[in-house]
């Protein structure tokens, strides 16, 4: 009975937190209607593009972890669920990002308006993100070990870290892996050769790293706070 108490409850939370991330996907979606119609132009239709992308590796966790049970399904649809994840996933936080274009205001809408729009954004993708990463390491976490799974996670958002540098600096994204994969390997390939010279690219990718990280388990640290609590 407490088996199925606990299940119930959690296809609840996660309902919850679905129906949480597409009221906040609407919401920043109105609130960049609104700018457009206030301003008169397209200024931060960039944004609906990088939300948009930042709910695939959401897509594409949740299909993982829902298919991660059966083992037929597992070794089938688990490699490029995995695949998509990870190509995709710097898409989330890089919204993060988006708040350099704050230098640009410009026109009929306060700046004060502008970063309530960029935060619901960045918060948006920010929580796809979060949500795709922790539900990839329960799916590794199930399948091997907790300290392999954490390991994973971190390898994960270091890649995704770099992954950001090169779309937001380099302007590479995800769609140019399959269509210029031998370009970016060269890139990647000067990166590592010449480090003095890319010094750059090491801090933004340290630091973005540990921003995330930060984030990521304090989310853990309170879901945890959370279960002991209900004891659930």
């Amino acid at each position: 009975m407490t088996d199925v108490l606990n299940n119930l409850y959690r296809s609840r939370n996660s309902l919850a937190v679905g129906g949480l991330l597409v009221t906040a996907s609407v919401i920043s979606l109105v609130l960049e209607r609104v700018h457009t119609r206030l301003n008169g132009s397209n200024d931060y239709a960039f944004l609906v593009v990088n939300l948009g992308l930042a709910w695939i590796p959401f897509t594409a966790a949740v299909v993982a972890y829902l298919t991660s049970r059966n083992r037929a399904t597992f070794f089938l649809i688990m490699p490029i669920c995995t695949l998509v994840w990870l190509v995709f996933f710097p898409n989330a936080p890089y919204l993060l990002t988006d708040f350099q274009h704050l230098v640009y205001n410009s026109g009929n809408v306060p700046v004060w308006f502008d970063v309530i729009l960029l935060l619901w954004f960045a918060w948006t993708g920010l929580l796809l993100g979060i949500s795709s990463l922790y539900l990839m390491q329960a799916i590794v976490a199930r399948v091997f070990n907790p300290t392999l799974s954490w390991i994973f996670a971190i390898s994960a958002t270091s890649l995704s870290s770099l992954g950001v540098y090169l779309g937001r600096f380099l302007r590479w994204n995800s769609w140019d892996v399959l269509q210029y994969p031998l370009f970016i390997a060269k890139d990647m390939y000067g990166i590592v050769r010449h480090p003095i010279s890319n010094l750059p690219t090491y801090i933004f990718t340290v630091l973005f790293t540990l921003l995330f990280l930060f984030i990521y388990l304090a989310f853990h640290l309170f879901s945890d706070i959370t279960r002991e609590h209900t004891g659930k």
